[in-house]
């Protein structure tokens, strides 16, 4: 079922803090992320919480949103608070969105806050539609082209995606919504980010995983190892001991954040073993099991291994 509420989306009073928000949207977005939940609902949840976060997350569209409810973005920048709660009143909308077979009758719910006659020039509607993106361009940003469709026939736009982009951000493109009426500007098109799942890369929030395939005696004995990542090569320092599901962070190697820290990249060791073994790996291997009194299944040599 959809949550219409971004602060009840992520399960945070409206007073909530920022830290406390970055902390309900970590928890949610691990949960019902698509790569890990395959509950068929998890997809449309991740995005109404990635939706939230990003809302929530920004002071100035946290503002707006606090001010007019979920219709923040079609309000007019300059359009008074108090005037929409009054011009709702009296609609007698009892806070929700008045439809017509076009939409909102918005000249009907927005008078009074527009102060203009029902048939004079209206700014036209935001619209949103999605994008596309691999990990490699949220991380880098760059120009993209996107064609959409419309009344009049496909159109292109060359879009400028900014470094950093996450699951369910929009990007806002000022006048290419749709068309005003009369003389007045048109609305603006939100560009909403989706990243395409990817045959190496995990994303959590700002945070990439990635597997680090080690084999037993480098995660035994302890190693370094060269690690691809979307911004270049980097090493890996393997601790020895170093036991499968471990993580081991790359600090700020992960999304770029515009606004604050960027997110960190963890190698997740996975401890690999021959298919086939040679005579002479048999030999060791089997030297190795006498010798050796480990027991992974043993209580205190789990305890040891962390």
């Amino acid at each position: 079922m959809a949550v219409s509420d971004f602060y009840e989306a992520l399960g945070v009073s409206r007073g909530a803090g920022q830290e406390e928000i970055q902390r309900a949207y970590r928890t949610l977005a691990r949960r019902y992320h698509p790569d890990v939940n395959k509950d068929p609902n998890a997809e449309e949840r991740f995005k109404e919480i990635s939706e939230a976060y990003q809302v929530l997350s920004d002071p100035a569209l946290r503002g707006r949103y606090d001010a007019f409810g979920p219709d923040f973005r079609q309000v007019r920048e300059d359009a008074d608070p108090e005037a929409w709660r009054r011009a709702r009143a009296r609609s007698g909308t009892g806070g929700h969105r008045v439809r017509t077979g076009a939409g909102f009758d918005v000249e009907d719910l927005f008078g009074e806050i527009f102060g203009r006659a029902r048939r004079s020039p209206m700014r036209g509607a935001d619209q949103e539609a999605e994008v596309e993106l691999t990990v490699e361009e949220a991380f880098r940003g760059g120009q993209r082209s996107i064609t959409l469709p419309g009344p009049g026939g496909p159109r292109t736009l060359r879009v400028t995606i900014p470094a950093g982009v996450t699951g369910g951000q929009r990007i806002r493109l000022a006048g290419q919504g749709a068309r005003g009426t009369g003389n007045a500007q048109a609305g603006d098109l939100y560009l909403v980010v989706r990243l395409a799942p990817h045959d190496r890369y995990r994303v959590e929030d700002r945070d990439l995983l990635v597997d680090l395939p080690l084999t037993p005696w480098a995660a035994a004995l302890g190693t370094t190892v060269a690690l691809d990542t979307p911004g270049g090569q980097s090493t890996v320092k393997v601790p020895p001991g170093t036991s499968s599901g471990r993580r081991l962070r790359l600090r700020g190697q992960g999304l770029p954040n515009p606004r604050g820290r960027p997110g960190d990249l963890y190698a997740e060791a996975r401890i690999m073993v021959p298919d086939k073994l040679s005579a002479a790996e048999r030999q060791l291997f089997t030297e190795l099991a006498a010798v050796s009194a480990f027991d992974p299944r043993d209580t205190a040599s789990a305890r040891r291994r962390r």
